[in-house]
């Protein structure tokens, strides 16, 4: 069985040699945290943000999209609250030289506990067969429950502590649980400091006159401060959202696990704007909607859970996280938090303007509260493209890899092959290619044996194999092989294009949701 890391190794080396991912600007050894999407990633990225858009905006009356800039005046992270609490804690070890941030710190140990649960479990999987009741083991088994236990009262004294800005108790229990530098062993810490992550930047033609300015560490400030703008020249009614697409940027110190968590990365956002004292049950119909989406990609329920926040940003009165499966352990996919009116609020009390809805049916104006929904659109993609890898032991005693990538969010939807390269077989493929490019991201290989392009096509994710053989030539017909089940089809030329429509429109899976 391959463990964690491995397989997490595979996932980028994979991501490197099908185009998927390079590190950036590699010809000078690359910068640390910075990723660069090639020619497959960047429409594997581009599919699964217009899938996001799709679902959210265009499926929606009451929800409209933006795309507000980078660049904003510096007053609104002021207001934001982003100058003065936009911080992680971090802790250096004094033998390695080495910084880490003290949450993740306490969190990789936790993760290490719920390693040693999933191996009981596997254990019991193993002993008691069909007859295993998961449930019951987990709440009963005396080592798990302890585990259990262990995990929550850690998980809760740091989220506690740092709530009340308490630093010296991160450390401590750091100490307590004996947490040692990862690379040598050492548990000789600093104490912990808090470190701001936003960029600044300057903006002007000479250094004298220049305004001091941030890259912007979310997008969501962009929707909040052209709230006013969209519901007027949309004659918006409350409850309506606004969303957008953008990159974002944040220091990272300790940046890692490959495009989890980058300095330079894209958010999906959604904010809904709603009548205070609704945001309950809209915070319960938000979750429900988007782990739905999540769901209709079948990337497997197991791989799915909900997170509650032990610690509350002193905002929202609600929070929590779909937490996806990756080959690390379950980590943040996707934030949904109950903010109240405290951004709008705050925009009015810095900049002077009055940010309220006039509600015609109370009669009555009112700053609106906000149901936020945000997903790291990169960590979306590792997602899909990390559980999609796999290798297959076949009949023949043989293996494959294949990347399972869902078919609507496939780079390219066919690749189109001759079985020769001679006898007017080419010509017929690349007509076949022209015709489909129309409707599809389509490919032409004639490059090696046809096994072997079943193979490469496998490997970069493509869903379908056509290929056009000397029986083309008589019958007008062409062989079709699905990349997941390896079976072959005999089909007219002329039915490809329903065929493949079927297997990747978007409809078709937005409507399992």
């Amino acid at each position: 069985m391959v463990n964690q890391e491995d397989q997490f190794k595979k996932v980028i080396a994979h991501a490197k040699e099908y185009g998927y991912v390079f590190q950036s600007s590699e010809i000078y050894d690359g910068l640390s945290a910075v990723y660069d999407y090639g020619q497959n990633g960047v429409e594997l990225k581009n599919n699964i943000r217009n899938y996001w858009w799709k679902a959210m905006v265009q499926m929606h009356d009451n929800i409209v999209g933006i795309d507000a800039a980078i660049f904003m005046h510096p007053t609104t992270w002021k207001a934001s609250g982003h100058v003065d609490a936009f911080n992680d804690p971090l802790i250096d070890n004094k033998d390695s030289k080495k910084r880490y941030r003290a949450d993740v710190l306490i969190e990789d140990y936790c993760a290490k506990i719920e390693a040693k649960i999933d191996k009981e479990v596997e254990k019991a999987t193993k002993r008691f067969g069909d007859a295993f009741d998961k449930e019951q083991f987990v709440t009963t088994n005396q080592r798990v429950v302890e585990y259990q236990t262990k995990i929550d009262t850690t998980l809760s004294r740091m989220a506690k502590s740092l709530e009340k800005e308490d630093l010296a108790d991160v450390k401590a229990l750091i100490e307590e649980l004996e947490i040692a530098d990862p690379l040598t062993g050492s548990r000789n810490w600093t104490d912990v400091k808090q470190f701001n992550l936003m960029f600044g930047t300057k903006l002007g033609a000479s250094a004298e006159n220049a305004m001091d300015l941030y890259l912007r560490p979310e997008t969501a400030q962009g929707i909040f401060v052209n709230f006013l703008n969209v519901q007027k020249t949309g004659r918006m009614k409350i409850p309506f959202g606004i969303a957008q697409t953008g990159k974002a940027f944040r220091n990272e110190i300790v940046a890692r696990q490959f495009i989890f968590r980058m300095r330079e990365f894209e958010q999906m956002e959604m904010q809904f704007f709603i009548k205070p004292g609704t945001q309950g049950e809209w915070y319960d119909y938000w979750k429900a909607t988007r782990l739905k989406w999540h769901k209709s990609l079948g990337l497997g329920e197991a791989n799915y859970r909900f997170h509650d926040h032990e610690k509350l940003a002193h905002y929202a009165d609600a929070a929590c996280d779909i937490e996806f499966k990756f080959p690390f352990g379950f980590k943040e996919l996707e934030g949904i938090h109950s903010r109240t009116d405290f951004d709008l609020s705050q925009h009015e009390k810095y900049s002077g303007k009055k940010l309220q809805y006039f509600d015609p049916e109370e009669n009555t104006s009112y700053v609106p509260y906000v149901l936020e929904t945000s997903i790291g659109l990169d960590r979306m993609f590792l997602a899909v493209f990390s559980n999609s890898l796999v290798e297959e032991e076949l009949d023949n005693n043989t293996t494959r890899t294949v990347l399972k990538l869902p078919a609507v969010l496939a780079p390219t939807k066919a690749a189109v092959l001759p079985l020769v390269k001679k006898d007017g077989l080419p010509e017929i493929a690349k007509k076949i290619v022209d015709d489909l490019k129309w409707d599809f991201n389509v490919s032409y290989d004639e490059k090696d044996a046809v096994g072997r392009r079943y193979r490469r096509q496998d490997a970069a994710g493509t869903p379908f194999c056509i290929t056009v053989d000397h029986d083309t030539l008589e019958d007008n017909s062409v062989t079709i092989r699905y990349r997941d089940t390896m079976e072959q089809k005999r089909v007219k030329i002329e039915e490809l294009r329903d065929i493949i429509k079927q297997e990747v429109d978007v409809k078709t899976w937005l409507m399992k949701m």
